[in-house]
């Protein structure tokens, strides 16, 4: 089962909502806290983490030199990251 506790105003109360169901779910749990700005479940939690690994994040590169600013990276890019304005390609980071 898989339950979610998303969206709504800061301060609602999804992170007090999402940890109490962890705990009173089990020790099988996985809770993922996505939060952006604070993710701070683990005050609640106090997960022992036991493994530690680096994530990041691949952005595009123009090569001025081959760019022919003809749009179709920006047509083809699933996460509408690049902009052809007149001669310029721009990435949106």
């Amino acid at each position: 089962m898989r339950v979610v506790v998303a969206s709504g105003k800061g301060g609602t109360g999804k992170t007090t909502v999402a940890t109490s169901l962890a705990l009173v779910a089990g020790e099988f749990v996985r809770f993922l806290d996505c939060d952006v700005e604070a993710p701070n479940a683990a005050l609640f939690l106090n997960p022992a983490l036991t493994t530690r690994k680096d994530v990041g994040i691949q952005l595009p590169i123009v090569d001025e030199i081959l760019c022919t600013h003809c749009g179709r990276c920006a047509e083809i890019c699933e996460f509408h990251a690049i902009a052809v304005i007149g001669k310029k390609t721009i990435i949106v980071r």
